[in-house]
């Protein structure tokens, strides 16, 4: 069988392949890098602390027993505040930039009105990250050097899974602030620990999403479905269940495994990990189960 290429020494990426795929299931962190450049760095006016708070900080680590698991593993190295992989290619605010623009941009969403498009004009804090307008050739730069290997090497892997089971599953592995809609609440019953974004029941089979509901729920967690989080570029893209692929996202509240305010794992980091991977093997038997194509029944 033929497979599509991948990008594994590709500087921008982090790319693990299993020794052998063996489950229908690939796993992504777009948002847990920590390379910043230094001309960003340069350009920006905020403190490199206000920048890492947007990033899901140590998740690529929670997931890493995926390819142990044999299901592939990409990771972005690039941070979210220099490019949001979860976000459209031309998502963009054009006051941002300064010269002719590659194209027409994609400036009427919530996202961008918010300052979070592809390039972020805001950091996690809510201040500006430029100290003006940033060149327009920057757009293409960073779409060329970061979004793009990212997405053809994720769609490379749903793709090659899919040809090797006839069907592929992507688990979207992201964080969220404890102090989200009260999610640090002291109060049991009004903390959030996990949300399970389908796009609202149209990007991932509804066995798959049960799933993981039930592993969280079993192991104390409090879970619900899309909200806040339904999902985002990559759910909407990637999770086409009438095409036999699918895409869950899974939000993990940072207090659980790090210490926000400090930008540290907390003792048991390791612990999560653990549980993350019993999670990772779970999931891998039910997309066996649930997107394998069934033999035909004797006539």
């Amino acid at each position: 069988m033929d497979f599509l290429p991948v990008l594994p020494d590709h500087e921008a990426l982090d790319c693990r392949l299993p020794a052998r795929q063996t489950v229908p299931v690939v796993v992504a962190s777009p948002h847990s890098g920590s390379l910043y450049p230094a001309d960003f760095l340069e350009q920006a006016i905020v403190p490199l602390s206000a920048l890492r708070r947007a990033e899901d900080a140590f998740v690529d680590e929670l997931f890493a027993a995926a390819p142990a698991l044999g299901m592939p593993f990409l990771a972005a190295r690039f941070p979210r505040s220099y490019v949001d992989a979860n976000r459209e290619p031309y998502e963009l605010d054009p006051g941002m930039f300064e010269g002719p623009l590659p194209r027409p941009l994609n400036h009427r969403t919530t996202r961008v009105a918010a300052g979070l498009g592809m390039i972020p004009r805001v950091a996690a804090s809510g201040e500006a990250i430029y100290r003006g307008r940033v060149p327009a050739e920057t757009i293409e730069y960073r779409l060329e050097s970061c979004w793009r290997p990212y997405h053809q090497t994720l769609s490379q892997l749903v793709e090659n899974t899919y040809s090797s089971f006839g069907g592929a599953l992507l688990i979207d592995a992201h964080s969220m602030p404890s102090s989200v809609s009260g999610f640090g609440s002291r109060d049991r019953e009004q903390r959030v620990d996990i949300v399970l974004g389908d796009n609202h029941g149209e990007a991932c089979a509804s066995e798959l999403v049960a799933t993981a509901e039930r592993w969280f729920r079993a192991r104390g967690l409090r879970v619900v479905r899309n909200q806040p989080y339904a999902g985002g570029f990559t759910t909407q893209r990637y999770g086409r269940p009438a095409l036999a692929r699918h895409t869950l996202q899974i939000e993990i509240n940072r207090a659980l495994y790090m210490d926000e305010a400090r930008h540290e794992r907390l003792p048991v980091a390791g612990v999560f990990a653990q549980l993350i991977t019993g999670l990772l093997e779970e999931m891998g038997r039910q997309a066996l189960e649930t997107l394998l194509p069934r033999p035909l029944a004797a006539e």
